[in-house]
């Protein structure tokens, strides 16, 4: 007996997957787009962030992202 949950799966195309994401600022929806990222070492602290923008005729995006840990 197989409890595992079982999921369909389904090739996209490049175009496809842009519809569905919303395509990249840049691309050929004519949008701009920017990314800055930023990792650090000190002592066994580790700390990682990143921001990104982008403009399209079809709206703004913008991300961020923080991640600290400790290393051992």
């Amino acid at each position: 007996m197989n409890l595992a949950p079982q999921v369909e799966t389904a090739e996209l195309s490049d175009t496809d997957l842009d519809t569905v994401s919303g395509g990249q600022a840049g691309g050929s929806s004519a949008g701009v787009g920017a990314a800055a990222g930023l990792y650090a070492e000190v002592g066994p602290l580790s700390v990682a962030a990143g921001l990104g923008a982008g403009a399209s005729p079809q709206g703004v995006a913008a991300d961020l992202n923080f991640n600290a840990a400790a290393l051992h």
